[in-house]
């Protein structure tokens, strides 16, 4: 397992939050989320041999967010 700490630009809300862990989570490979709309960032463990950090980055993007 790895862990990626995404910077998330654009979340206004626990709405954003909900949405965006429930993206996350739902990806094949990721093992646990964690958003914090106050820091503005997700934490994401995962399976590199399933899922990539960019791929990670591409579902934050497709979720409405910019990702750093």
């Amino acid at each position: 397992m790895e862990d990626v700490v995404i910077k998330v630009l654009g979340m206004s809300c626990q709405g954003c939050v909900k949405n965006l862990t429930g993206a996350l989570s739902g990806t094949p490979g990721v093992t646990s989320v964690a958003v914090s709309l106050e820091q503005g960032e997700a934490r994401v463990s995962y399976d590199p041999a399933r899922v990539s950090a960019n791929a990670l980055r591409t579902v934050v993007e497709d979720c409405g967010f910019d990702a750093a």
